[in-house]
């Protein structure tokens, strides 16, 4: 299929020139890479038609307009239903950047088993220092705190730049647990982790409680939740992309939330593998590894 997109030449990055066709192409090229990590689950879209210098907005529904052929899902609400799309082919990416798109949210579940999730995500930003979040350190020791407790408990994560301001510590699921039973479990995790550094992390949501602590957030692994596509681009000057990384390469000194972008995402692949590419043959279950952080309290 050929996907015919409207104003090409659009700037959408002005910083870096980059444009509508240039993020068109981008999404066509590392479709191979990113779709596994985002089919079958209902895609919210940051919108910016104009560039991430005009207006934007965040859009979860199917516009009357959008083709047949584009797959999409009806998603249970508190007050009704929901048609959402899924971005399940090279095409539907194109489609959607076509439409404005720049950002692709998703969901950690996939649609067939909305309530069973298979990914546990903790969101890692940077702690507010008086204004001075640039310190990306606390970040990279929260990651390895989480990694470590998981570790304890016979769980496997990995771990990705979010393209914006920090990281996400990703633990592939089963789907045996609810998202109950899920987010249970992480919330645990992330009080354990708190109690060993309390100095450093907190679970405490408001930011009058943290006092210049790094906030270990659960909150993403709830039912209708999203978190940003593993390669999707951010609407961030640069277009920085939320880049899948192996553990080691935290101890880069060049390491930050946006170190990989548009312009240098596909040398990155050309010499390394992507550190996710059997992340869905790793699915554990959240259930036993509850157990086992309630036996060893």
């Amino acid at each position: 299929m050929t996907v015919e997109l409207d104003n090409i030449d659009k700037v959408f990055f002005p910083d870096s020139g980059l444009t509508k066709g240039d993020l068109a192409d981008y999404y066509r090229r590392i479709a191979p890479m990113m779709l596994p990590h985002a089919k079958d689950r209902p895609v919210t879209l940051n919108r910016y038609p104009d560039g991430i210098d005009g207006v934007h907005f965040i859009q979860k529904a199917v516009e009357d307009h959008y083709p047949a052929w584009l797959d999409r899902v009806t998603v249970a609400k508190e007050d009704g239903e929901l048609v959402q799309p899924l971005v399940n082919s090279a095409d539907a990416l194109v489609y959607l950047v076509g439409q404005g798109a720049i950002a692709f949210h998703v969901t950690l579940s996939r649609y067939d088993r909305p309530e069973h999730p298979d990914r546990l995500i903790f969101d890692l930003d940077p702690p507010d220092h008086g204004g001075d979040v640039d310190d990306f350190a606390p970040v990279v020791a929260a990651a390895r705190a989480v990694r470590d407790a998981l570790e304890a408990v016979d769980l496997t994560s990995f771990v990705m730049t979010s393209g914006s301001s920090g990281l996400h510590v990703t633990v592939p699921l089963d789907r045996s647990a609810d998202f109950d039973t899920v987010r249970e479990f992480a919330q645990a995790i992330a009080e354990r982790v708190a109690d060993a550094h309390p100095d450093e992390f907190t679970t405490a949501h408001a930011k009058n409680k943290r006092s210049g602590r790094l906030y270990l957030d659960t909150r993403r692994n709830a039912v209708n939740q999203t978190a940003v596509a593993p390669y999707s681009v951010r609407p961030k000057p640069g277009a920085p992309i939320a880049t899948p990384l192996d553990w080691d390469e935290l101890s880069d000194r060049d390491i930050g939330p946006r170190r990989y972008h548009v312009g240098n995402i596909f040398r990155r692949l050309a010499q390394r593998d992507c550190p996710w590419a059997d992340i869905a043959r790793r699915g554990q279950s959240a259930s036993r590894a509850l157990e086992r952080l309630k036996a060893r309290a």
